[in-house]
């Protein structure tokens, strides 16, 4: 009786829903000590040579934390060749609506302005009486110097503006009427120092420009002997190379009105950066303005 009772408790000790049943069921086989130290060896055997910091959690957060940044700076670096990429597109499809023959012309012209080095002036010159400088130039120049921008090209940019404004001032001259060529002669004969011989010297240029406005002039021509009615004739005012003075004065006197209203917009902006550094390069302009307005008085109050 004592040992069916004890057979009984001993058969009753786990209850029918173990947990250990559900681990039984998906590992039937429990692995034996055996071999779990032969997989602690091989785990042993691929860590054998591995820094110490591999078995620290701080160093392993840190290293983690620089495969984010590598991975950031990479995404990054893809994203700025992805846009220098489209900005390189865009420079090319600029000139893609003009005729390949033109294109080529001012590619070649452009070259041959870049080749020249020392001789550009003459280069330039020469092509403007030709008429080969046009808008389709400057816009091959003006790609040459994005493209030498977004390369980073400082001595290239530098040529590249130069040769850019170069071109545009000889396309604006040829462009000018008579009285703004003029302006730009006397304006460049300024040494930027001497400022009584230079307006001497603007003043002899002026008398040889203009025609005489006195009324002898007007009635008997230089040269012509009144009593013998004998002398060279005086050419025709209307000649296309005549250039009257109330001409001059009178386009002078409204670039100058232009240029100071322009100034009075500019003087109304705020104190932002761009505003600022607006009115720096107005300074530069302002030496130009004070002659111009110097050439307006002399050519008001000329005399022969």
């Amino acid at each position: 009786m004592e040992t069916r009772a004890f057979y009984l408790l001993t058969c009753t000790a786990l209850p029918p829903c173990s947990p250990l049943s559900g681990f039984q069921k998906a590992f039937p086989t429990i692995p034996t000590s055996k071999t779990l130290l032969r997989c602690k060896k091989i785990e042993e055997r691929d860590l054998y040579g591995l820094p110490k910091e591999y078995y620290d959690d701080e160093w392993q957060a840190r290293q983690r934390e620089k495969t984010k940044e590598l991975h950031r700076r990479r995404q990054e670096e893809d994203e700025e060749e992805e846009r220098k990429v489209d900005e390189y597109r865009e420079i090319g499809l600029r000139l893609k609506s003009y005729p390949d023959e033109e294109l080529r012309k001012a590619k070649k012209l452009v070259s041959s302005f870049i080749r020249s080095a020392e001789e550009v002036e003459e280069k330039i010159e020469e092509a403007a009486e030709k008429g080969e400088l046009n808008e389709l130039v400057l816009l091959v120049i003006w790609n040459r110097l994005d493209l030498a921008r977004h390369d980073d090209e400082k001595d290239a940019v530098r040529s590249l503006d130069l040769l850019y404004r170069r071109v545009e001032t000889e396309i604006l001259k040829r462009e000018a009427t008579p009285a703004m060529r003029l302006l730009n002669d006397l304006l460049n004969m300024h040494d930027g120092f001497d400022d009584d011989g230079w307006l001497k010297a603007c003043k002899k240029r002026m008398v040889e420009t203009f025609p005489r406005e006195d009324p002898f002039s007007i009635l008997v021509p230089p040269g012509f002997d009144i009593d013998k009615q004998q002398g060279p004739m005086r050419p025709t005012i209307e000649a296309d190379d005549v250039l009257l003075r109330v001409d001059f004065v009178r386009e002078v006197d409204a670039l100058l009105q232009e240029i100071r209203s322009e100034q009075d917009e500019a003087n109304t902006q705020a104190l932002d950066p761009e505003s600022v550094a607006s009115r720096l390069k107005q300074q530069e302009k302002q030496r130009a303005i004070h002659q111009v307005e110097a050439l307006l008085d002399l050519t008001i109050n000329l005399t022969w």
